[in-house]
């Protein structure tokens, strides 16, 4: 009997391990809302599988990296995403990846990437980066980096890079999910649409009404 009691102990705490272990799958988008009627559905946690005996070279495959983006902008940046989008193969895999170009003194805005851990590494040009950590200590972690260096950027903190130098810039980037997303601070805070109540920027930002009235003015146009 105690043997019995001894192992119904085990399997207990073996299930419970188990369920302890247990999570849900990390979010491909924003949100999946549950309906009970699939005929309804839109959308899934990533994307359908196509047959796996019907795969071609074309599904895993794309080319034009090697293109410069136009950095004729107002921030002299432009990012070209490799991501499930662009290469179907990615589907379920975890990872994407992407082209930064800068002009002299082009910005990647601070953004955050909701789903995905960045790594970059400097191909040409000095880039001035960082991110800052969750409250409430808000540390900045900062770095030059010059051709060949690689930094990180851990999920879901906000992070920039700025080209400090007078020549054109390039980073490519790894990103840790097949759809890592992006939020741009100024963009999303002034920008959204419909526009955030300006009182309530007011009181966040401590900033004078005309002042955040200016701001979504010019940024919102950004949105389209």
């Amino acid at each position: 009997m105690k043997g019995f009691h001894f192992l119904l102990a085990v399997a207990l705490l073996a299930l419970a391990s188990t369920l302890a272990s247990a999570s849900d799958p990390g979010p491909l988008q924003d949100f999946c809302i549950a309906i009970n009627d699939t005929r309804t559905g839109v959308f899934v946690n990533g994307k359908f599988c196509k047959d796996p005996k019907l795969a071609k070279p074309e599904d895993f495959f794309i080319s034009g990296l090697n293109v410069p983006g136009n950095t004729s902008n107002q921030l002299g940046s432009k990012v070209t995403l490799i991501n499930v989008d662009k290469i179907p193969g990615l589907n379920t895999l975890g990872i994407s990846l992407a082209r930064v170009d800068y002009a002299p003194y082009g910005l990647n805005p601070p953004h955050t990437h909701p789903r995905a851990t960045e790594i970059l590494t400097v191909v040409e040009g000095t880039l001035y980066v960082g991110f800052v950590t969750s409250n409430p200590d808000n540390r900045f972690i900062t770095k030059v980096l010059y051709p060949g260096d690689v930094f990180v950027f851990p999920v879901g903190l906000i992070h920039f890079q700025f080209n400090i130098g007078n020549t054109n810039a390039v980073a490519f980037s790894g990103l840790s999910s097949q759809n890592p997303g992006i939020i741009t601070i100024g963009k999303a805070v002034f920008g959204s649409e419909p526009a955030i109540n300006p009182d309530v920027l007011v009181k966040a930002f401590q900033l004078d009404k005309n002042i955040v009235n200016q701001l979504q003015s010019r940024l919102w146009p950004l949105n389209n």
